[in-house]
């Protein structure tokens, strides 16, 4: 083999390895900057979109950062000592947690860098895709018939038949290097160039090689025009990964709501667990002063017995409650991905912030900004046109084919004097044709058009539903603030009267005059107006986020928290 030839195959294998030796975190790294690079080229499109998505979480919050509770709490019984050093975790550093750490956060990161990598590989089908393949074999075989060089044809062999069985040993190698590219407006252009090399080791000196290059450009003319299958590919590809940002940006103020409907549902256990101990107290004082007062003869033991069965109702109660605030806490420490042994404590004073901030808009006012904010409602819309594209494609393959094809062709001489042969510009063939297929059996075309108008329809009744439906949440969701708002009037109106009546059943046991009976529904009154009170204060706070998000206008930092307008309604007297 000339020198030049055995370069020409060292360099050639040399690339192919040097291409398959690419580390696994060259690919990783590759397919990042790709998939991060769509998303922003995108993320201007869909409003509130994180700006710095990212799959790899960065500046984690630690809880060894957060501050630490150094007191004890007597309403969590004999495990208050327990909060002692706990971190204490407030509503923004929850939700932080919850967007650095939340399992069902990063499932939904996850979900949308992959849709960014299925456009990639969508848009990467409409440039040049290379390809290469070598082979090469050590040939040993008997025959009569044997390959020998030609010596009036140099680069070539002739065959001979010999009259006893010859073994023959041949070395053969090449491979072609190819180009495929879909053009729009034009077509599929495949080349393709072509080397193979032979010589015979046990026939004398001698070696033939061989190369060639060849086109071929494929236009589709009537079914697939313009390849509307493909360019449908490419077009859905784009618009999915549009539809997976609105949707994760949605999910993002659909998590902020859910993370801190949680966090307030602990802290809401929470102050029904101290009610329920300040009750406990209130039972054991008033169980204290009737047995004294028993015990003096001013008032029957039957009073005392009302009364000490009401205080083991009362301490039932508390554990309850103590056990519903760990459990509720276990719950959010899962839901932000944290271990369920952290020891953390909310803050208290996330409780006592809250406010009755009442939106100034009427439910019609908020449906129509919902019309035109929600992005849910915007995907709906464009689906819509989507299958009206896919219909059109269906309705192409109804067609019959008709392809131009056209290929040319270049190879070499025989000659090798010159070493590596490359194809000969003289040595050339080419054709030009069409390819027909007419549409005798179009049952499977038939039936995919069908199916096409079809999802046409239903996309239109989806619509329709998915505008309904928004407007129910939006007049859903503004009775359930009238709701709460109503019901924190009524609570805190109860509390206030509660509290008289207590205080009333108090002096009228310190004379002997009051009854068992009255003295336990004051304080139970008392008990229940606290807990609606602060129940009433939650969910009003989460139906007025609920009904901005339904409006589509719950705005959503980076860090998961949250922000809204407004300004605050004063309280009930």
């Amino acid at each position: 083999m000339p020198p030049k030839t055995i370069f020409a195959y060292c360099c050639a294998v040399g690339a192919l390895l040097g291409m398959a030796g690419c580390s696994a975190r060259h690919y990783k790294d590759s397919a990042d900057k790709e998939a991060y690079r769509l998303i922003r080229e995108k993320t201007g499109r869909v409003p509130n979109m994180d700006p710095g998505f990212t799959l790899q979480v960065t500046n984690l919050l630690a809880l060894e950062g957060l501050p630490i509770r150094t007191n004890a709490e007597s309403f969590l019984g004999g495990n208050s000592e327990v909060e002692k050093g706990a971190r204490v975790l407030s509503l923004e550093a929850a939700l932080a947690m919850g967007v650095q750490r939340g399992r069902m956060y990063q499932t939904r990161r996850e979900q949308l860098y992959i849709a960014a990598l299925d456009l990639g590989l969508a848009r990467h089908l409409w440039t040049p895709i290379f390809t290469a393949s070598a082979h090469g074999a050590y040939d040993v075989r008997t025959s009569e018939i044997q390959l020998v060089p030609d010596q009036a044809n140099p680069g070539s062999f002739k065959t001979v038949t010999s009259d006893n069985l010859v073994e023959t040993h041949q070395v053969s190698a090449g491979g072609p290097v190819g180009v495929g590219w879909l053009i729009r407006d034009v077509g599929r252009l495949t080349t393709a160039f072509t080397t193979d090399f032979l010589r015979i080791l046990s026939s004398g000196p001698g070696a033939a090689t061989h190369s060639s290059v060849n086109a071929t450009l494929t236009r589709p003319l009537l079914r697939n025009a313009g390849f509307q299958q493909q360019m449908e590919n490419l077009t859905q590809a784009e618009r999915g990964l549009l539809y997976e940002i609105r949707d994760f940006t949605r999910f993002r103020k659909d998590y902020s709501v859910q993370i801190s409907t949680a966090y307030y549902a602990v802290l809401g256990n929470r102050d029904v667990a101290r009610n329920s101990h300040q009750n406990l107290q209130s039972s054991q004082k008033n169980s204290e002063r009737t047995r004294a007062l028993a015990a003096e003869g001013r008032i029957a033991q039957a009073e005392l017995g009302r009364l000490e069965q009401q205080q083991l109702t009362v301490e039932a109660a508390w554990i309850n409650a103590l056990r519903n605030y760990r459990q509720s806490l276990d719950d959010l420490k899962l839901q932000l991905g944290l271990p369920v042994d952290a020891n953390v404590v909310l803050d208290d004073r996330e409780l006592e912030k809250l406010q009755i901030r009442h939106p100034q808009v009427t439910p019609e006012e908020a449906t129509q900004v919902a019309m035109a904010a929600r992005l849910d409602y915007l995907t709906a819309r464009d689906q819509v046109d989507d299958t009206g594209r896919r219909s059109k494609v269906a309705r192409s393959f109804l067609k019959p084919q008709l392809d131009l094809v056209a290929s040319t062709r270049l190879s070499s001489g025989p000659d090798t004097a010159r070493g590596f042969p490359l194809p000969d510009p003289n040595r050339y063939s080419w054709q030009a044709g069409v390819d027909v297929d007419l549409p005798f059996d179009r049952t499977a075309e038939r039936n995919a058009y069908r199916s096409a108008l079809i999802a046409e329809d239903r996309a239109r009744r989806d619509l329709a539903l998915r505008e309904d439906q928004i407007r129910q949440q939006v007049r859903d969701g503004w009775r359930n603030l009238e709701q709460a708002r109503r019901a924190y009037e009524i609570a805190e109106l109860g509390v206030t009267i509660a509290l008289r009546r207590v205080e009333e059943q108090g002096l009228l046991a310190e004379l002997g005059r009051a009854k068992a009976q009255d003295q336990v529904d004051a304080q139970n009154a008392l008990n229940d107006s606290r807990n609606q009170r602060t129940q009433a204060l939650v969910n009003h706070t989460i139906a007025r986020l609920q009904f901005w998000n339904n409006m589509g206008i719950l705005y959503i930092k980076e860090n998961g928290q949250w922000e809204e307008g407004g300004k605050p309604a004063p309280r009930t007297p």
